[in-house]
């Protein structure tokens, strides 16, 4: 009997050692993006996990147990203990079914571009950010220009125009108290820079997020950041700012293609209202898409890794939402720059990613994919009511992306 417990003691760690956390990811999960969380914090705990790419909705084995258990219990997650043969069943399984098998291995450290003071709007990709309990570090203009980028392997870029019109308010909220209170921190901070037009300033700082992916980096762009910095890296030091922004009138512009992350050929906009350039489209009537779903590409896991890294969901169908930039006229499109989501018409695409130099970029149009029509002074969306949001799966899966090694084949 003493001999029997003595082997049981044994064993117990053998056992621990050997059992992992499944966490299913299609429409058994009670929480698919706390899940995300779960795996980065695993990730941070220095354990490597298995992105099963179309397996179950783009499911997790997690190489640890009790610390990953007590965090899926604490949220909310649905998870399973598998042992080793468990484990080994799901990996055959998913290999016998031609799916991917994706190790993930290192959690990004991850920076936000983002204004202190995010008013009058907030940020979907912060949202998700903070309901899946995952740390980043918030930057703005003054941390870019001085170099701190390279402390990071994933950079979102908040809803800003790195042209420098702020997205054209000032054409109907010029005497707004947050439009004012956005130029004069802006103004402020450029000449605190050593600018003498704060404009200059922007366009800086999109030519080092340019540089920095170039090296390597990961970008994930949501809503008008998505072409607002492509159309500063075309312009470059060219003035399309108007009197009433900057004290003088446009000078001669000659837009420049060649640096741009994913658009081509674009005239910028001349008349008096909001669009940037002919990059989005939006529907006549702000009406006519609500209640309308874009198709997510599919897309074979193990011959396109990447783009099946980026589209894994339990849902084929999101809900379309509108932006600053609500979808990207397609003939603008540079033609090495994949298609991930059509928007609801086959003209226009919702969701895109491409190589750009040793990195990568993800756009998505839009706002925030639970609110079809996000107003200014609207609350921020209460993620607790869509924790099953494929919209905000889609970012998370950006987040995750870098966590591996795989590269895009080059062809």
């Amino acid at each position: 009997m003493k001999k029997a417990f003595i082997l049981l003691l044994l064993l117990i760690p053998l056992l621990a050692f050997n059992s992992y956390l499944f966490i299913p990811m299609d429409y058994e999960q009670s929480d698919h993006l706390r899940s995300y969380g779960i795996v980065y914090k695993a990730l941070e705990r220095g354990n490597n996990v298995h992105w099963l790419l179309d397996y179950r909705g783009g499911s997790f084995i997690i190489e640890e147990y009790e610390k990953a258990y007590k965090d899926a219990c604490k949220w909310g997650v649905l998870s399973y203990m598998l042992d080793e043969s468990g484990k080994v069943s799901i990996l055959a399984e998913v290999e016998n079914n031609y799916l991917k098998d994706v190790l993930l291995e290192k959690a990004p450290k991850i920076a936000v571009y983002s204004p202190k003071n995010k008013e009058p709007w907030d940020d979907a990709v912060t949202l998700a950010l903070d309901y899946a309990d995952i740390e980043y570090d918030v930057v703005y203009d003054r941390e870019i220009l001085n170099g701190m980028l390279n402390k990071y392997e994933w950079l979102h870029l908040h809803h800003e125009d790195f042209t420098g019109q702020f997205d054209r308010f000032y054409l109907n909220s010029y005497n707004q108290k947050w439009f004012q209170k956005l130029y004069t921190d802006n103004v402020m901070l450029s000449k605190e820079m050593g600018y003498k037009k704060y404009w200059l300033m922007k366009r800086d700082v999109a030519i080092e997020v340019s540089d920095y992916i170039k090296r390597g980096g990961f970008l994930f762009s949501m809503c008008s950041a998505t072409n607002s910095i492509d159309i500063a890296l075309a312009l470059g030091k060219d003035d399309n700012i108007p009197a009433i922004l900057d004290g003088d009138g446009f000078g001669e512009i000659a837009l420049d293609y060649t640096n741009t992350f994913a658009f081509k050929d674009f005239h910028l906009n001349q008349t008096r209202s909001m669009n940037l350039a002919d990059i989005n489209y939006e529907p006549p009537s702000k009406q006519l898409w609500q209640g309308l779903k874009f198709e997510l590409n599919h897309f074979a896991p193990r011959i396109d890794v990447v783009e099946a890294m980026l589209t894994q969901n339990h849902e084929q169908f999101v809900s379309e939402f509108l932006g600053r930039t609500t979808s990207y006229n397609k003939e603008k499109i540079r033609n090495d720059v994949i298609i991930l989501a059509n928007s609801v018409n086959d003209k226009y695409a919702k969701y895109i990613h491409g190589n750009y130099g040793d990195g990568f970029f993800t756009f998505l149009a839009g706002h925030d994919p639970e609110d079809y029509v996000h107003y200014v002074n609207d609350p921020p969306t209460d993620l607790s009511f869509f924790k099953h949001s494929p919209g905000y799966r889609l970012i998370l899966n950006n987040v995750l992306f870098p966590a591996s090694k795989q590269k895009k084949k080059k062809t």
